[in-house]
């Protein structure tokens, strides 16, 4: 059964169980949870409905959600192990609980008119409980009722049958796993209890189910694969890297499917937004494009990301048409990508070749002058089995992740990718931009997102019309007008309540603590906000508005430069 008759499958049998099907929301969290880079799982965006908000779909939905995981990405080359993969999932708020989902999950495991795999061959797990929560027998009768015999059916504790919460704290609970020759492919996760601390849990007011079934994994266990990269989802890929490769007999399989994976991966992200940076998502995106071009030079080849990428794209057009849509960007982000790494990635190798031991100082030495990401280091340095400065070295790597992880979330530097003098400058220019918008669209427009590199700005707002030209000229004439008026750019540190009063914007204000900066430029611009800026508007030349496009329902996006 091919990959897509599964999806097919899947959602049809949950609509005959009275869900409606929802699409895939964005690898890119919303705005308003700053808890992770990527959506890593179904429940992200559903988080809400989960803790009681109405679905504007009712209270039985069911979706094929894409997701990146990149906590796993070291052990990327095994059977399983993927950064981009897909998830069904069935979900209930509030409605039914433990004993329909796993009638239901079952049913679609084993009857002939579904999946119709051996029930012999299914084995399940469910919680063994703990001082949070009782020992799961509710849900081991439902199996045992189902003709699952005790002995395949295993108790065990939190590490491996509790689902946690989304980040710190939130809805979580016990799961009932089912595995097929070790291989786990589906966990219905009851959500019944809400964390509000670190081992506090109290009832939650509606009981949820949250169910996922990896589609990869089950693609590998229907089309009888020894993995997943033998399936009809990676097959096409690994056959196109397997073609540019000059001496297949010493080939590291490893290598061919880290490349098959991570290019898989950047494809989406860059079709959901994403550009290469030093920070957050962009590092992360920028760290799976140069692991895939040095698996790429371990095999030989070169220049090869983009043609990885159009067989990527043709085996998902369809169903992410996204995708599609993007290619044009998807192709240009990485040969940037390629070619910026190509002139720096031999210097860099040569540099670390002259190592004995490897220190922080090295790393961040490699990161800075060859932009080798510092999980590419300590890489290369377990394959040459060098030894590493640990200490050192582990410092060095969770300062550059905190930073990242911080600037992600805009708490840092507001949708900041770096902090230079250019950066600073389009960061002043985003504040004029916002308030013009305001003057010349009207007050409904705020501020949705932005990201701002060295090179330009980009800005998302919410506003429901296509811009005319008349009045993508006027917003860019009056950004110019304000910068020849030299306003001073200065902040003063002050309550919410008191920046409220001031009339400043607070887009997101929620993610601050109980003091705030308030940016001023001159009297004309108010706006709470955390980065680096410019001293005066006169530092910043001649604003130029390149595009404007939607960029979701209801909001729209500009992308401009300083002149």
């Amino acid at each position: 059964m091919i990959s897509r008759e599964i999806r097919d499958k899947f959602l049809e049998f949950f609509t005959e169980k009275g869900h409606t099907v929802i699409s895939s929301a964005s690898l890119i969290p919303s705005e308003t949870d700053p808890t992770v880079l990527f959506t890593t799982a179904g429940m992200h965006p559903l988080v809400p409905y989960l803790l009681g908000e109405k679905h504007p779909a009712g209270n039985r939905v069911a979706n094929v959600q894409k997701c990146i995981r990149t906590i796993d990405i070291d052990e990327v080359g095994d059977n399983s192990h993927l950064t981009f993969f897909e998830m069904l999932g069935n979900w209930s708020f509030g409605d039914y609980f433990k004993k329909e989902a796993i009638e239901w999950s079952w049913e679609f495991l084993v009857s002939p008119k579904w999946l119709g795999l051996n029930p012999d061959k299914i084995s399940v797990s469910v919680f063994s409980g703990d001082k949070d929560a009782p020992r799961d027998e509710e849900s081991a009768k439902i199996w045992q009722s189902l003709g699952v015999p005790k002995e395949r059916i295993f108790y065990k504790g939190k590490e491996d049958n509790w689902w946690g919460p989304a980040g710190q704290t939130g809805p979580c609970g016990p799961d009932a796993e089912m595995f097929i020759k070790s291989t786990e492919i589906w966990n219905n996760v009851f959500m019944q209890y809400n964390k509000i601390a670190e081992g506090e849990y109290e009832p939650l007011k509606q009981k949820n189910v949250d169910t996922g079934m990896g589609l990869e994994r089950i693609a590998m266990i229907m089309q009888d694969s020894a993995s997943v990269f033998e399936t009809d989802l990676f097959a096409p890929i690994v056959a196109k890297i397997k073609s540019q490769i000059s001496n297949l007999k010493s080939v590291d399989e490893r290598s061919i499917r880290i490349i098959a994976d991570h290019v898989k991966a950047a494809v989406f992200i860059i079709a959901d937004g994403v550009e290469p940076s030093n920070l957050g998502r962009g590092y992360v995106l920028r760290r799976l494009i140069r692991r895939a071009i040095r698996h790429g030079k371990l095999l030989g080849i070169e220049d090869f990301t983009k043609e990885i990428a159009k067989v990527v794209i043709d085996i998902y057009k369809d169903s992410y048409p996204e995708v599609e849509k993007n290619k044009g960007k998807i192709f240009e982000e990485l040969n940037k990508e390629e070619e910026r790494f190509r002139k720096t990635l031999e210097a860099g190798l040569k540099e670390f070749n002259k190592l004995s031991i490897v220190s922080g100082k090295d790393a961040f030495n490699l990161y800075q002058t060859y932009g080798f990401p510092l999980e590419m280091t300590k890489e290369l340095a377990q394959e040459k089995e060098l030894q590493i400065n640990k200490k050192e070295f582990e410092e060095e790597f969770h300062r550059h992740q905190e930073l990242s992880r911080t600037a992600s979330v805009g708490m840092f530097k507001g949708g900041l990718a770096e902090a230079s003098e250019q950066t600073a400058k389009l960061h002043t220019a985003t504040h004029l931009l916002h308030q013009v918008l305001r003057e010349v669209l009207g007050n409904h427009v705020a501020q949705k997102g932005s990201n701002i590199t060295a090179e330009r700005l980009r800005f998302d707002f919410s506003h429901s019309q296509k811009m005319t030209d008349e009045e993508i000229k006027k917003v860019e004439d009056l950004v110019n007008e304000k910068i020849k008026e030299n306003l001073m750019v200065a902040y003063e540190e002050m309550s919410v309540e008191e920046a409220k009063e001031e009339g400043a914007l607070g887009v997101f204000e929620h993610k601050y603590g109980e003091k705030v900066k308030v940016y001023s430029v001159g009297e004309y611009s108010k706006e709470i906000c955390g980065g680096p800026h410019a001293e005066n508007t006169s530092q910043l030349g001649h604003f130029k508005i390149l595009k404007e496009e939607a960029s979701a329902a209801g909001v729209r996006r500009i992308k401009a430069i300083l002149e």
